[in-house]
């Protein structure tokens, strides 16, 4: 039995309604170069057993729970492999991430960090053993992949200076070898090689260098991943490789904590840092396929922690200090205000009991915007139906893990099953979807 035949019964098993989530979910197509994003948003999955995840559930009383679960833990980002022969296998291990995006109607972000002496033996020193073997546990990984997904290629390889000229031209080739194995591994496989960030590589430096590694073979390159420079900074760094490399060629920002930009020269677990754009594949900025979150919040750079340690007050420090005009605040945001006197206020109607529901602005470009709906129960909720009436002329384009339906401007949403539960005293983000129209912020009663 094939992966998407194993992955039908399994689905069959559990619930039926996941289906319409798989089919609304993988029907979009990511973000090319940010053209037309409003018909190109991708949902990305967030994987519920990160370290913070793991954290929030063992932690539920502390008082730093809320806060880490609801800007960290419940945030799509990377999943990283990192071990020729982690336990089980890699097989198996790429297998429970592409099968869970899969069955959640998303798109996973896998991070691939294996090459031969990786970080020049740094903080996250280690890799494969040869580049044989380093080849055979891609063939390995690109086995396993099957729909869409977001794929960066050995974090900050390029950029560092350590190789001499018959090892660096090895991993020229394991990199131009792993981008074209991953990419035909399945049609909605992106691949990005990863060239440091914006304050480390002239422009033209690292043109050069991603044309050594392979970067024709693959969908373009990521920077930033693991550091602060700003996401606008990054924007025009991008852009300058791509005048070079050619505009074909587009890039992903990892945003996961440069909220508050750099603190001077200091990458390591520096203090006073703070989460930054929400992941999204529709950034509205030219060249910019995706924003992602590849470094995990809250796990340590190798000063204050070892290289990968969760440290929950780094976690709860970059997401305190993003603000409350986050797209992932605890808080909702303020509803939407209308001049027009006979317009009429935002509705909904949902489950029995006390709730409500929020209406989030995730990201937004001239004509469009992406939203994420989310419901905070005071009474454990099991299956909700969700209706709402838009303020002003917004109509849903696309949606993803929901059955949504709409009628002129009233909307009405329902649960797919598995995301049917909401508990007592939770927030919990239900859905998402991209719209035309002005982006609407808004919360109300159920």
């Amino acid at each position: 039995m094939n992966r998407r035949q194993r992955l039908a019964a399994i689905v069959a098993a559990t619930a039926t309604a996941v289906a319409a989530a798989l089919s609304a979910g993988l029907l979009l197509s990511p973000n090319a170069g940010a053209q037309d994003v409003s018909a190109q948003a991708e949902a990305l999955w967030t994987n519920p057993n990160t370290q913070a995840a793991r954290w929030v559930a063992q932690n539920p009383n502390d008082s730093r729970a809320a806060m880490i679960r609801d800007r960290i833990a419940e945030t799509p980002a990377g999943t990283w492999f990192t071990q020729t022969s982690p336990t089980g296998g890699i097989a198996s291990q790429v297998s429970a991430v592409v099968d869970g995006a899969a069955a959640a109607g998303a798109a996973p972000i896998m991070v691939v960090y294996n090459i031969p002496n990786r970080d020049c033996g740094g903080a996250s020193g280690g890799g494969a053993s040869s580049h044989s073997v380093y080849r055979g546990w891609i063939d390995q990984i690109a086995a396993e992949l099957d729909g869409p997904a977001y794929i960066v290629l050995e974090p900050d390889v390029i950029a560092h200076d350590c190789y001499g000229s018959s090892e660096l031209a090895q991993i020229n080739a394991s990199l131009a070898y792993a981008a074209q194995t991953l990419k035909a591994a399945d049609s909605g496989v992106k691949v990005y090689i990863d060239t440091g960030h914006s304050n480390w590589l002239a422009p033209g430096t690292a043109a050069s260098r991603l044309q050594a590694a392979g970067v024709q073979h693959a969908d373009g390159f990521s920077i930033n991943t693991s550091n602060y420079r700003t996401t606008a900074e990054s924007t025009a760094y991008a852009n300058q490789i791509q005048n070079i490399i050619g505009a074909d060629k587009g890039a992903v920002i990892d945003t996961s904590r440069n909220g508050n930009g750099p603190s001077g020269s200091q990458w390591c677990d520096p203090s006073g840092r703070a989460v930054g754009n929400h992941p999204t594949t529709a950034t509205g900025a030219n060249g910019i396929d995706a924003y992602l979150w590849v470094k995990l919040p809250g796990e340590a750079d190798g000063c204050a922690g070892a290289a990968g340690q969760f440290i929950p007050d780094i976690a709860y420090q970059l997401a305190s200090n993003a603000g409350s005009g986050w797209p992932g605040d605890v808080e909702p945001t303020d509803p939407v205000t209308t001049d027009d006197p006979t317009s009429e206020e935002p509705t909904t109607g949902g489950p029995a009991g006390d709730c409500t529901v929020h209406i989030d602005t995730v990201s937004s470009w001239n004509g469009g915007w992406q939203g994420k709906v989310s419901m905070t129960a005071d009474a454990a909720v099991n299956g909700w139906t969700v209706n709402w009436t838009w303020p002003g002329s917004q109509s849903v384009q696309s949606s993803w893990n929901v059955q949504l339906t709409s009628s002129g401007s009233t909307v009405t949403a329902r649960d797919v099953g598995w995301n049917a539960a909401v508990g007592a005293g939770q927030t919990k983000e239900l859905f998402g979807f991209v719209a035309s129209g002005p982006a609407a912020d808004f919360d109300v009663a159920c």
